[in-house]
């Protein structure tokens, strides 16, 4: 990784947690962002969601509060997604926010709510396209099956597509300020696919830099060198990325609080508050970043669901951010039901404890190497020792350090252990 690369993506890595929004046409039928591909809905059947398209209680200062006060840091959101629909008022398609009955540049409200609230904005431009007359069917789209498909592909011309990609992206990246990243989703290459050869990606990437130069780009446009970060979708990897130099590489992991990304109102496998908290100590654990989808209602409200989740960040993220911000891998063995954290800059160690026990916790390797702990929490000051313990075949080995815990758990969805090394 070059020392500019470095530089460039330090407030990403420091960061370490942001909002990802998922908004359109879709938001109405309420059945996932793929609803057209999943249902095989037609381009004119899908029509009458732009036709009546007005969230009266969009209110994008209430989403740009929630996800400040849940600790997030920046925001993605989809100013396209694979449905064709704009948020904002381009100019090069009347598919648009501005034509339908919201009559207005929703991206801009948006981008201005989150700037206002201090948060870095990122910008989602889908790479597929279902209604661009020029995006040709493919093994994706909602006619993948019609007997015609080939009479359908006729006349289409995707260099026509890239270009219009280009002109898009060069709305978004010079009529909105600076833009901290670009997020384009996705290739498929091979068979009925699409690669980098169609998008033209080589050109697409060129503009964006040449645009803004800072800006942090991810990795699904199906290009030959490392990108500026890696996005693994709906896991969380069980040990750190690394790049080609075996160091860890700059990614981020993007999740849902259910298993939609767009809203959908029937969807029943919600995650719990505490699960999304350890999912971002996972991630961190692991030295990644935490892209969480939240997917506001056909009328541009953040349901119930979704804001329990938040809440559940921001009663966390209130006393334990310290744990995030910052931090990454830690260079120490991970005691059992414990995931670390640790930030280089203060030398400081945090172990989450995802499970409590009213016993002593091992750290394996601490010891001689801890001047301080406490209850991240509260900063209450934990007792420890580093005396050999022998408990028949549990010994406790020399290098360990034993962290006395209370016996009551404390009030908060995981108890953080803050070492302060020497």
């Amino acid at each position: 990784m070059s020392k500019k690369k470095t530089k460039r993506t330090q407030w990403f890595t420091d960061a370490r947690f942001g909002m990802f929004i998922h908004w359109g046409l879709y938001a109405m039928p309420a059945r996932h962002e793929w609803i057209r591909n999943r249902e095989r809905i037609s381009k004119e059947d899908y029509q009458i969601y732009f036709d009546l398209f007005d969230p009266d209680l969009f209110n994008p200062k209430e989403w740009a509060a929630a996800a400040k006060a849940a600790g997030m840091k920046y925001v993605v959101v989809t100013s396209k997604h694979y449905e064709g629909f704009c948020l904002w008022d381009s100019r090069y398609t009347d598919y648009k926010a501005t034509n339908t009955p919201a009559k207005r540049d929703l991206l801009r409200e948006i981008v201005d709510a989150f700037r206002a609230e201090g948060l870095k904005i990122g910008f989602y431009y889908s790479l597929l396209d279902w209604h661009h007359p020029d995006f040709t069917v493919d093994r994706y789209s909602p006619e993948r099956d019609a007997p015609n498909k080939a009479e359908l592909n006729e006349g289409r011309d995707m260099r026509r597509y890239a270009q219009y990609m280009r002109d898009q992206v060069t709305e978004l990246l010079t009529e909105y300020g600076t833009i901290d990243i670009m997020w384009f989703d996705f290739s498929y290459p091979g068979e009925d696919g699409k690669g980098h050869e169609d998008w033209e990606s080589e050109k697409l990437i060129e503009l964006v830099c040449k645009l803004q130069p800072e800006i942090i780009v991810n990795n699904r446009l199906d290009l030959p060198y490392e990108p500026d970060v890696t996005t693994p979708e709906q896991f969380t990897p069980s040990e750190p990325i690394k790049d080609s130099d075996g160091n860890v590489a700059v990614w981020e992991g993007c999740q849902t609080f259910s298993g939609s990304w767009g809203y959908h109102r029937d969807e029943s496998t919600w995650k719990t508050p505490r699960v999304c908290v350890e999912m971002l100590i996972n991630h961190v654990s692991r030295g990644g970043n935490l892209l969480m989808n939240v997917g506001p209602t056909g009328r541009g409200f953040l349901d119930a669901r979704a804001l329990q989740c938040l809440d559940g960040y921001a009663q966390w993220m209130k006393y334990c951010s310290r744990s995030i911000y910052g931090c990454g891998v830690a260079p120490f063995e991970e005691a059992k039901n414990c995931r670390y954290t640790y930030n280089p800059e203060t030398n400081r160690l945090y172990v989450h404890v995802l499970s409590w026990s009213p016993a002593d916790l091992h750290l394996p390797g601490l010891a001689g190497k801890v001047r301080y702990a406490q209850l991240l929490h509260d900063g209450s000051q934990l007792s420890f020792h580093e005396k050999t313990q022998g408990y028949g075949t549990y010994a406790i080995t020399s290098d360990s350090c034993t962290i006395h815990l209370p016996i009551i758990q404390p009030d908060i969805l995981i108890p953080v252990v803050e070492i302060i090394l020497k």
